[in-house]
C-alpha cells in the first residue's frame, strides 16, 4: 500500500470510480447523532452505552441481508434493539420516538467534502468518471440529485451491495479496463478490499465517521491500493 508521498502515479486516461456517502459528501455522522440520542434515550440498568452499540452493531450486521441499508432499514434495527433491550415488543409511542430522533436523517442537506466539487470538475477533463454507491435506491438517488454532481459522471450505479461481483459485473458492462481502473473511497470493507478482489485499484481516502460495519485491516504492502488524505489530493496523481 503506498502512500501520497511514496507515489505519484503517471496520467494516461483512467477510469475512477468513485463511492458516495462518506467520500463525496458527509453521511454516516448523521446517524451516528441519531445513534447517540437514542442510546442516551434506552438508557439501561445493566448494560453501559458501549454494550447497547455492539448489540446495535450485531442487529445491523444481521439484517443487511434482508433489509439492506439506508434509513428505513436503521429504523428497523433501532426498533429491533429496543425489543432486545426491553424484552417487548416496541409501542407506538416506541416507534414514534425512534421515528423523531432520526427524524434529520431525512431532511438534512447534502453536505459535499472539502474540495470534492472542484476536483471533480477537473478529473472529469481527463478522465473517465463513474459514480458507485449502494443503498435504498430512492434514498441514494435523492442525495446524487441534491448534490449536484450528477453530470460529472459517465455513469451512475446504485447497487444494493458492493462486493467484488458487483465489480466484476461493473466491469463487464462498462467494458473497463483493470489495470486503467481505480476504485475511490472511504470504506475500507466495500470500497477498497472488494474493488481489490476484483482486481481494480483502489484508492483510500479515510473518514473519521467510517460506518464500523466497513472497518477492516488493508494490506499496507498492496502496490495497487494508493492512501490519501484528503479528496483534492486526486489531483496530485490522476
Amino acid at each position: 500500500m503506498t502512500t501520497a508521498a511514496q507515489h505519484a502515479l503517471p496520467r494516461p486516461r483512467q477510469t475512477l470510480i468513485f463511492d458516495a456517502d462518506d467520500t463525496l459528501w458527509e453521511n454516516n455522522i448523521y446517524f451516528k447523532r441519531v445513534v447517540d440520542d437514542y442510546l442516551d434515550w434506552v438508557a439501561h440498568p445493566t448494560l453501559d452505552r458501549s454494550q447497547i452499540k455492539a448489540i446495535l452493531n450485531d442487529i445491523e450486521a444481521a439484517n443487511i441481508a434482508t433489509h439492506g441499508y439506508g434509513t428505513t432499514a436503521f429504523l428497523h434495527n433501532l426498533a429491533v434493539c429496543l425489543e432486545r433491550l426491553r424484552e417487548r415488543p416496541t409501542s407506538a409511542a416506541d416507534r414514534q420516538q425512534i421515528e423523531r430522533l432520526a427524524a434529520a436523517l431525512i431532511s438534512h442537506q447534502i453536505e459535499l467534502m472539502p474540495g470534492v466539487a472542484s476536483a471533480l470538475e477537473e478529473l472529469r477533463t481527463r478522465h473517465d468518471l463513474l459514480l458507485l454507491t449502494k443503498g435504498a435506491a430512492e434514498e441514494q438517488q435523492r442525495k446524487i440529485d441534491a448534490s449536484g454532481l450528477a453530470s460529472h459522471f459517465r455513469s451512475v450505479h446504485i447497487v444494493g451491495e458492493k462486493d467484488p461481483g458487483t465489480y466484476r459485473d461493473l466491469v463487464e458492462r462498462e467494458a473497463l479496463d483493470r489495470e486503467a481502473t481505480w476504485m475511490i473511497g472511504n470504506s475500507p470493507k466495500s470500497d477498497i478490499l472488494a474493488a481489490r478482489a476484483a482486481d481494480l485499484n483502489a484508492v483510500f481516502i479515510p473518514h473519521r465517521y467510517t460506518w464500523e460495519l466497513e472497518h477492516s485491516e488493508l494490506d499496507p504492502t498492496d502496490d495497487r491500493v494508493l492512501v490519501l488524505s484528503s479528496f483534492p489530493e486526486l489531483l496530485q496523481h490522476f
